[in-house]
């Protein structure tokens, strides 16, 4: 049985803003939420475009992820619309069916308002309450604040994935594998 999460309320900075989960009219701002997320960092995996959902493909993700007790699909909101997302994707299969891949984007303007922090939170608190028993996320090696993060939330280091990302100056970068077992 599926398990979404109501609003959680967040005050940061005088920023208000609430966490809950996506509701398949969001599909169409988390398109363009998403495009625009990824032409303002290097962290994530796509450059702007690349892979891009439209609004009926999000929809899609957000119903069947919605139908999944293996999948959650948070967003963050505040009165000026989203400002980021977080979603845990599980396996339908039995022998994986214990661990989630965790995946995060906050736009740049956002940043500093504890967004992704609580993301990953009401994520974790999702996971622990619904038998997960791991947590894996990649990240760029150089992104060392959201490498701390991770760490504070009980993720450790499982490997490096060597010249895993090619960057737009052309130079190589590693990539580290982190998970989280449920305590």
């Amino acid at each position: 049985m599926p398990v979404l999460i109501g609003k959680q309320s967040f005050i940061e900075k005088d920023l208000r803003y609430v966490i809950r989960s996506a509701a398949p009219e969001d599909a169409a701002e988390l398109s363009a939420l998403r495009l625009r997320i990824d032409g303002e960092t290097e962290n994530l995996d796509r450059v702007p475009g690349e892979a891009h959902l439209d609004p009926a493909a999000f929809r899609e993700v957000i119903e069947r992820d919605s139908a999944l007790p293996t999948n959650l699909f948070l967003v963050a909101e505040a009165e000026t619309g989203l400002l980021g997302f977080a979603r845990c994707e599980g396996s339908e299969l039995q022998r994986l069916a214990h661990r989630v891949t965790f995946g995060v984007g906050v736009l740049r303007e956002a940043w500093g308002y504890g967004i992704g922090k609580n993301l990953l939170a009401e994520s974790i608190a999702w996971a622990d309450s619904n038998g997960i028993h791991k947590i894996a996320l990649s990240v760029l090696a150089t992104n060392e604040k959201a490498i701390r993060l991770y760490e504070r939330y009980g993720f450790e280091t499982e490997g490096v994935l060597k010249d895993n990302k090619r960057l737009a100056d052309g130079d190589y970068y590693d990539t580290v594998m982190m998970g989280r077992l449920k305590k």
